[in-house]
């Protein structure tokens, strides 16, 4: 287990820490997790574990039912449409805003995150490809001026990151190199200030997210593995 960072709480620590094993699938659908067991593997109280899951609730990633436990969230078809549909709507509005008003220095962001990225794909390095995934969502978020619409994708963004590894797991490499060609184009409509086509770039790639996402998390379903 990596070690925890001094400057953030222990809920976020132990909240992070849970999130990672769900997104990277040691956590599966609808499984529940028990808190004593979690706090000993941690060696911290309950009531962290408990305060951790509450964050993770907030953030879309478990269910705390009463009486019974924490459940994972069930990836299915409802909550993954719902996800893409969501994460759409937001950034295309965010993002027509970023094309109206972008300065150099935002873009040259936005291209410097797509060249780590595509290093990182040559490297093989996942998990790095996805937090600098975060990064780019956040630089482009840059012009959102809307505390509502960035509070929603900090709570949204631990889900998207889970079926990015579900549909990575399926598709492999070439589910990373469909992200780096969203980017590319993107960053294309943006340089050119084209609200329509980036608005069409993020529809389509939403729509093709969202259907590896469900082909992949189907095809790991128990019922798809019954005779």
């Amino acid at each position: 287990m990596k070690a925890f960072e001094p400057r953030t709480t222990l809920t976020e620590q132990v909240a992070r820490h849970i999130e990672n094993q769900i997104v990277f699938g040691q956590f599966s659908s609808g499984e529940r997790i028990y808190e004593g067991t979690m706090a000993k593997q941690l060696e911290v109280s309950n009531g962290s574990i408990r305060e951790g899951l509450l964050l993770l609730e907030k953030r879309h990633l478990v269910k705390n039912v009463p009486r019974k436990g924490a459940f994972v969230t069930d990836l299915d078809d409802y909550f993954v449409r719902s996800l893409y549909e969501t994460l759409e709507l937001y950034l295309t509005h965010t993002g027509r805003k970023l094309a109206r008003q972008w300065q150099p220095g935002d873009l040259n962001r936005l291209e410097q995150l797509y060249q780590q990225m595509e290093d990182h794909f040559h490297k093989n390095n996942l998990m790095a490809f996805l937090d600098l995934g975060i990064e780019y969502t956040k630089a482009s978020l840059a012009y959102a001026d809307n505390y509502f619409i960035v509070a929603a994708i900090d709570d949204l963004w631990p889900s998207a990151r889970r079926c990015a590894f579900v549909a990575f797991k399926r598709g492999g490499k070439r589910v990373l190199e469909d992200n780096l060609a969203h980017m590319r184009e993107s960053i294309s409509a943006l340089r050119d200030r084209d609200e329509e086509r980036l608005a069409s770039i993020l529809h389509h790639y939403a729509i093709q997210q969202c259907q590896q996402v469900c082909d992949a998390a189907t095809a790991s379903s128990p019922l798809a593995e019954a005779p």
